[in-house]
């Protein structure tokens, strides 16, 4: 089953390649090598791009950039309806990949692939409202009014966690808006990217579109700041955590580019007395474990009112007794293993600072060993009493790890889940309007995502998507923040035959 959908997407063990669409030599002769968490075997390797092939690649993006620019805006949506359908033919070969090579369950890769779809959708129809204002001037017989122009080379670096959809809502909508692109994707799921690029490049051959519209560069954080570093890069839109976050932002504003930036989160669910409790576990659970809780989105933390509390504690310790944990391509299981062995080690080392900060684990966690968990990166979902103000507690940690605390008032839990460093997601679980409403309001959640009665995980791409404080404050996917890839500008136009001033001022000669 692996080699089917590896030669489905155009993937082969040995070298797959720089950057799809452009001849490479290879300059640096250095690899990196796959490894699946599923089962620890390897699955391709891919070229490290020099600072040669960056250059080329760059070279040939600029390039293409003057070509794309000029094509009318639904002509560029065309293009991107056509990948969509390409995404529609590959969703289960591109699904399963996602799986194998990053370890999610097997419904969580088609439904990141259906991400991708969407927000394909969600671009075509973007390609025809790239709408501007139309202002009253203050001067007789002038029209003034704003227009949009795409910025050029756009760059994007994503996580491994969602190896294909985050960059698909910054590079869909950056093709609509006429911008190219140039994507530097985790070193820990390179293969997915090779893919998504293979499937891509399909589609821009068929309508003759220039090489270098999209492509793609490898490697560690070295590569990436090739990116970071470089003026002709006006935006660089990046994933991740937030101490890389910090260390783009100071890159790129140091040379006036712009930086969109999703980073971390320390989600907390609030659940009130009203609540449903159904909805409580469902929610609470999937948010928890879900993506073995390498999601940006993923429930951390659980404030349960103190009458709940009791309840709600035991509910969760007989659902994590139902988890089923293995391999994700079975879609019997319902957790799959961590993304390498550097994520088992932070793992467990939050499991002990745990209890060294007086927190009490109502759940045990561990590494599971033994047949079907080859790979070492299969862990137990786990729960820990816990306060809020623990050091383990403030810190994102990448694993399935919930942190269970009750409070008395509702204004004491939003006082809760907003005192941490992170911004991201946010939710409540409640029956009563008035809680529902306070949550949603100036006074309280501050997070970039407040839900009622869903949980913290996962996003749908007709709204913006990221958070404030340590989040970073960017926004991606939908609503309208298309205007991060493009720059605004103002026109003014006068029609009479003189030409008065603004503010009144007299220039007579």
């Amino acid at each position: 089953m692996k080699k089917d959908f590896l030669k489905k997407l155009g993937l082969k063990e040995k070298n797959n390649g720089t950057s799809t669409g452009l001849k490479s030599s290879n300059s640096s002769k250095k690899y990196i090598l796959s490894y699946s968490p599923v089962d620890g075997k390897l699955i391709g390797a891919v070229s490290v791009t020099s600072k040669k092939e960056y250059n080329k690649v760059m070279t040939t993006a600029k390039k293409a950039f003057k070509t794309w620019r000029s094509m009318p805006a639904p002509h560029r949506g065309e293009i991107v309806r056509q990948y969509g359908e390409a995404l529609r033919e590959n969703k289960e070969a591109l699904g399963k990949l996602v799986s194998y090579e990053m370890g999610k369950s097997l419904q969580e890769g088609y439904g990141e692939v259906q991400e991708m779809i969407d927000i394909c959708d969600f671009a075509v129809g973007l390609s025809r409202q790239l709408y501007g204002l139309t202002m009253h001037s203050e001067r007789p017989s002038h029209r003034m009014y704003e227009q949009w122009h795409p910025l050029g080379v756009v760059g994007i670096i994503s996580a491994f966690n969602f190896p294909v959809a985050v960059w698909s809502w910054n590079s869909m909508i950056a093709l609509v808006c006429g911008d190219v692109s140039v994507w530097k994707a985790s070193e820990k799921t390179p293969l997915c990217a090779v893919a998504c690029q293979n499937i891509l490049h399909k589609v821009l051959k068929a309508n003759k579109v220039p090489e270098g519209v999209s492509c793609i560069i490898n490697g560690d954080y070295t590569v990436g700041e090739y990116m970071t570093e470089d003026k002709d890069i006006p935006l660089v839109s990046a994933t991740g955590s937030t101490r890389m976050g910090k260390i783009v932002a100071a890159t790129v504003g140091a040379r006036l580019g712009r930086s969109l930036l999703e980073l971390g989160g320390n989600n907390a669910i609030i659940v009130t007395e009203s609540s449903d409790p159904k909805l409580v576990l469902t929610g609470a659970v999937f948010g928890a474990v879900g993506t073995c809780g390498q999601r940006c989105t993923s429930t951390r933390r659980l404030i349960v009112h103190e009458s709940k509390y009791d309840a709600v504690k035991k509910a969760l310790v007989k659902a994590y007794k139902q988890l089923k944990i293995g391999d994700p391509l079975n879609s019997k299981n319902h957790v799959g293993p961590l993304i390498d062995q550097d994520a088992v080690d932070n793992y467990l080392a939050s499991i002990k600072a745990i209890g060294e900060q007086g927190g009490k684990m109502i759940v045990k966690g561990g590494v599971l060993k033994g047949r079907g968990y080859g790979s070492g990166c299969y862990v137990k979902p786990c729960i820990a009493e816990a306060t809020n103000d623990m050091a383990i507690v403030q810190h994102e940690t990448f694993a399935p790890i919930l942190y269970l605390m009750k409070y008395k008032t509702l204004d004491e839990a939003i006082a809760m889940q907003n005192d941490v460093p992170q911004g991201l997601s946010s939710a409540i679980m409640t029956t009563n309007m008035r809680e529902a409403e306070l949550f949603l309001s100036t006074n309280g959640s501050d997070c970039g995502i407040a839900n009622v009665n869903i949980g913290t995980s996962g996003a749908e791409i007709g709204g913006a998507f990221g958070g404030e404080k340590d989040t970073g404050g960017g926004r991606e996917s939908g609503s309208d923040s298309w205007k991060a890839y493009m720059r605004r500008q103002t026109n003014t136009i006068n029609y009479s035959t003189d030409l008065p001033l603004a503010q009144g001022i007299k220039f007579d000669l």
